[in-house]
């Protein structure tokens, strides 16, 4: 069994930054992809940023490419999301999400709680 446990989200400005992180439990980490997901209101999941356990590889929507950055630490039991450049349009409420294997996608098996995430001025 996996937990998940996201911190790190809030309020901020157009332009701003956030870093999001999760807390998770596995006995051996490194065998988890691990990512990120968000859901605005009226809208679907959608994935932003996965993490492979093994070699850290990465992948991001295009829609935040250039922007965010996922990062993991195995020894921590930690994945983080670096947010830079905020915009309006990155205010959902965003998912920590792990699945057993090399990618996170297409569907993760845990998943965390979920943190809001508000862009606004």
């Amino acid at each position: 069994q996996v937990q998940l446990v996201e911190s790190g989200g809030g309020l901020v400005q157009p332009g701003g930054f956030l870093r999001l992180s999760c807390a998770f439990s596995a006995r051996t980490s490194s065998v988890y992809a691990m990512g990120w997901f968000r859901q605005a209101p009226g809208k679907e999941r959608e994935f932003v940023a996965g993490i492979s356990g093994n070699n850290g590889r990465t992948d991001y929507s295009d829609s935040v490419k250039g922007r965010f950055t996922i990062s993991r630490d195995n020894a921590k039991n930690t994945v983080s999301l670096q947010m830079n450049s905020l915009k309006p349009e990155d205010t959902a409420v965003y998912y920590c999400a792990a699945r057993y294997g090399a990618t996170v996608t297409p569907t993760p098996r845990y998943w965390g709680q979920g943190t809001q995430v508000t862009v606004s001025s």
